[in-house]
């Protein structure tokens, strides 16, 4: 089988001839867009040899000017299409990646949640708005000015789903990455999450789907409730991703929630083999991943991100060890 041939067996239910598998790191700065990026992505493919090939999108929406209240919100985010500026970029550096990759790999594109993208032109205001400053003046506006905050959100949803289309008919890749936000406990309560996000995810995610493409849903961060991502958000992913060891949530626990889905997974991302460990250790830990959970429905993978200083010979050597299972 090819890579791409392997991993679409594991999302169809049918027999693989080995666990396909999956990894993805944050490149420095000065690799993260233009030329460098495409670079990045092309020898970080070639060293590690995965059957998932996916494109980072550090393309983010961008700051429109200072927010201090949910009507500066509404009234600095554009309406957003295929033609934006961050959307047009990262789709031409999807294609210029996909140009020179390896053809018989699974090709994936990443699409940063309603969540996170709406807290992107809150963060890049300046200095001191850091992850928590924004996420917590998301809530505060959000209990402010529900209307205006969702209007604006909207906005953004659209643009999200013309990156997701633009993504699979205009750059060709296989599958959606979709990495969700807004389920941590400490944030949004469950009726604010499925008033406030839910619906806008659920589009979003609709939107992989119409356009033909396969949809992995990453369910970001620690102390999540994961609950949240119920039936609704089942019906619309064909792969499940989240932190193993942060949500927490096991993968067994996992396979139950997500009754029928496949689970990428399997492996601590910033700890464990891939920090600590040599190449024997991480053949070991793949071995132990598969053992327990089983080859049926499994994409061996990480809990988020591996560091971007990460080892890639070991990334390398869980790749070819659950290729051989």
């Amino acid at each position: 089988m090819t890579k791409k041939e392997r991993v679409i067996a594991v999302i169809e239910g049918k027999e693989a001839d080995g666990v396909p598998s999956g990894f993805s790191l944050h490149f420095p700065a000065y690799q993260a867009v233009g030329d460098a990026a495409v670079e990045a992505h092309l020898q970080f493919f070639e060293e590690t040899d995965t059957d998932i090939i996916k494109v980072m999108n550090e393309h983010l929406v961008p700051c429109y000017g200072m927010i201090r209240t949910p009507k500066d919100y509404y009234e600095k985010i554009p309406v957003m299409n295929r033609k934006t500026d961050f959307i047009a970029e990262q789709i031409e550096m999807t294609k210029k990646i996909l140009d020179r990759a390896d053809k018989d790999s699974f090709t994936m594109g990443t699409l940063h949640g309603i969540c996170a993208s709406g807290i992107h032109p809150l963060e890049k205001m300046g200095e001191g708005y850091n992850l928590n400053e924004v996420r917590q003046m998301q809530l505060d506006f959000l209990r402010w000015d529900e209307k205006k905050m969702l209007d604006a959100m909207k906005k953004i949803a659209d643009g999200m789903c013309q990156l997701a289309e633009e993504y699979i008919v205009n750059a060709g890749v296989d599958s959606v990455y979709y990495a969700g936000l807004g389920a941590e406990s400490k944030w949004f309560t469950d009726e604010e999450f499925d008033r406030w996000i839910k619906p806008l995810d659920l589009q979003i995610m609709k939107a992989i789907k119409d356009a033909g493409g396969y949809c992995f849903l990453h369910m970001c961060k620690s102390g999540l409730n994961m609950e949240r991502y119920d039936e609704d958000y089942s019906a619309l992913a064909d792969v499940v991703n989240w932190g193993v060891y942060e949500a927490p949530l096991s993968m067994e626990e996992g396979r139950k929630l997500f009754k029928g889905k496949v689970v990428m997974g399997g492996l601590p991302n910033r700890s464990g083999v891939f920090v600590d460990g040599d190449e024997a250790a991480v053949r070991q830990a793949v071995r132990d991943v598969v053992n327990g959970y089983g080859r049926k429905g499994l994409i061996l993978g990480a809990d988020c991100t591996l560091a971007t200083e990460q080892d890639r010979s070991l990334v390398r050597a869980a790749a070819l060890e659950a290729r051989s299972l």
